[in-house]
């Protein structure tokens, strides 16, 4: 039976190397592969180009990597509740790549399923659509984009077996699963590892095929951007 399990963060990223291109799954804080972002943060592996929805915050997720220099390119959508993200974009240390939230999610998607490019409206006639091609479609102008894949792609599921199926749980769902098809190396952090035949195959959202390594995470904070609470009454 195939296993793809191991022991660790540490033995999961081996072969990480500066200049690499990385995914790295989660939408806001939730859903965000905590252990492996510690992990490249105690490597100290440097120039990378992060793929991500999300720049985390000053503290957490991607957020601390910033703070340490380690990254040199962000590819994102919604970076706004970053300030150290706001400052080195602002004195030009660090190269940005704005994409629409849905045209990043079909990149990322289309990397993983072999298709090179698309064409999609979203951004046309914007500062996104400058230097792209551009083609009309029944009257509607598109943009061309090109599809996105890393070195090492890193997802966060509530639940994966040995042989690297993955279910995720909420919005964990919104990019880990498109990430986790379009990298050479897709490292997937679980909250339960169960032996292969325990989960239900109807219910898998990643077939292991795509996962070349597994590993239980451990001490998982799952902090809230923003958190609301009622007025005590």
């Amino acid at each position: 039976m195939i296993n793809k399990t191991v022991p660790n963060a540490r033995e999961a990223l081996q072969g990480l190397a500066d200049g690499m291109t990385l995914m790295l799954g989660g939408f806001g804080l939730c859903g965000i592969p905590e252990n492996s972002i510690q992990e490249i943060l105690r490597l100290g592996v440097t120039n990378l180009t992060c793929i991500s929805n999300n720049a985390g915050v000053d503290d957490f997720g991607i957020g601390l990597l910033l703070q340490t220099k380690q990254v040199r390119k962000m590819i994102s959508s919604y970076v706004g509740e970053n300030a150290e993200f706001e400052r080195q974009l602002l004195s030009g240390e660090l190269e940005v790549e704005l994409i629409p939230q849905g045209t990043l999610a079909e990149r990322c998607r289309a990397g993983g399923a072999g298709i090179p490019a698309f064409y999609t409206p979203a951004g046309y006639g914007t500062e996104v659509g400058e230097g792209k091609e551009s083609r009309e479609f029944n009257g509607k102008m598109y943009l061309l984009e090109t599809a996105l894949h890393a070195d090492f792609a890193f997802v966060k599921a509530w639940k994966g077996d040995t042989a690297g199926n993955l279910v995720y749980k909420g919005t964990a769902r919104n990019f880990n699963p498109m990430m986790a098809t379009a990298g050479k190396i897709t490292v997937a952090e679980v909250e339960e590892l169960v032996p292969a035949g325990e989960l239900d195959p109807n219910q898998i959202h990643t077939p292991g095929i795509f996962v070349q390594r597994i590993y239980q995470g451990e001490r998982y904070e799952k902090r809230i951007e923003q958190r609301t609470v009622r007025a005590a009454v």
